[in-house]
């Protein structure tokens, strides 16, 4: 009886053992994880002062700062954050603590990833290579995704046509050609 007793708990031991090893495991990043959140700590962590960087109060107020001007991808973690006026959360300390701290932004993410796991689901949409694809075969959200993404406008564009006419016309600006 008591070899059943101590056998029993010598696996309950092993199974918490278990899972005491597989969390970590569970919660750090995977290649591709993050994309967005990585990307957005080390450009605004890459723009702060070292002054700056030193006091999480500052760092919150320039994320603040930063998130005025971000879009896309970057205005909705700004969003998840607490960055811009109208989030519906705060969890700045989780990112001004870590940077203060020196801790690199996949780490940071990690942390924030465990407070609120939508954060990481940001992904960056795939980009359009323009020489590479017949504009006539996109549909028209994918074309105005390409003047968006050369932040331009299409003025006056009522059809698919106009609208790839617009982009033959910019293309030259932002497509490198090779000889």
């Amino acid at each position: 009886m008591a070899h059943r007793v101590l056998s029993g708990r010598l696996v309950l031991v092993a199974a918490f053992g278990l899972i005491l090893f597989l969390i970590p495991h569970s919660i750090a990043l995977k290649e591709g994880d993050c994309e967005v959140c990585i990307k957005t700590v080390e450009t605004f962590s890459d723009s702060l002062s070292e002054d700056v960087k030193k006091d999480p109060k500052r760092i919150e107020d320039a994320f603040r700062a930063f998130c005025k001007n971000s879009k896309n991808k970057e205005q909705r973690f700004c969003y998840y954050l607490g960055g811009v006026e109208d989030s519906a959360t705060g969890i700045l300390g989780e990112l001004s603590k870590p940077i203060s701290w020196s801790m690199p932004a996949d780490k940071v993410c990690e942390k924030l990833k465990k407070k609120d796991a939508q954060i990481c689901d940001l992904r960056y949409d795939k980009q359009i290579d323009v020489n590479a694809v017949d504009l006539k075969k996109l549909k028209v959200r994918d074309l105005k995704k390409i003047l968006s993404d050369w932040d331009e406008e299409c003025d006056g564009c009522l059809e698919k046509t106009d609208f790839i006419k617009r982009i033959e016309e910019l293309k030259h600006k932002y497509i490198k050609t090779e000889l």
